[in-house]
């Protein structure tokens, strides 16, 4: 039996996902959320500078469905005013997708990246505030 390389690869792939997903804490699930959604949205500008519809619009609703659950999981009560306007900006983050993608905008898709950046920057710079509590026995965000 010959050795595909593309399939190795593609199982490696997925088991080092799943091991990362298990080992991670909640901090760092929505970083890798969040890191996902901006690997969707760069695809996606990509396939549609390449004019490859069905991939740009397949990575786009992937970046909208990571997006929606990021979303889901916003504790309002604990969050306040920050759940409040990530939860406003996930909303527009989406519009601003559906719109790329109906109009086939790459600055649409620029703008979500920047957006996105910005907050996954910010949620990076956080990291270690958020471990603390689980390093101190108690529970995290």
């Amino acid at each position: 039996m010959a050795l595909n390389p593309r399939a190795a690869l593609d199982q490696y792939r997925r088991a080092s996902l799943q091991a990362r997903v298990e080992q991670a804490n909640a901090h760092q699930l929505i970083q890798m959320l969040m890191a996902g959604a901006l690997e969707k949205i760069r695809l996606a500008r990509r396939f549609m500078q390449e004019g490859k519809v069905a991939a740009k619009g397949e990575h786009i609703s992937w970046a909208i469905s990571i997006l929606s659950g990021l979303q889901t999981s916003l504790d309002h009560e604990r969050g306040g005013e920050i759940a409040a306007n990530l939860d406003a900006l996930y909303t527009y983050l989406q519009e601003i997708l559906l719109q790329a993608n109906l109009r086939n905008a790459p600055e649409l898709l620029d703008e979500a990246d920047r957006l996105l950046s910005t907050i996954k920057e910010a949620w990076d710079g956080i990291a270690d505030q958020a471990q603390a509590p689980a390093r101190a026995g108690g529970h995290g965000a």
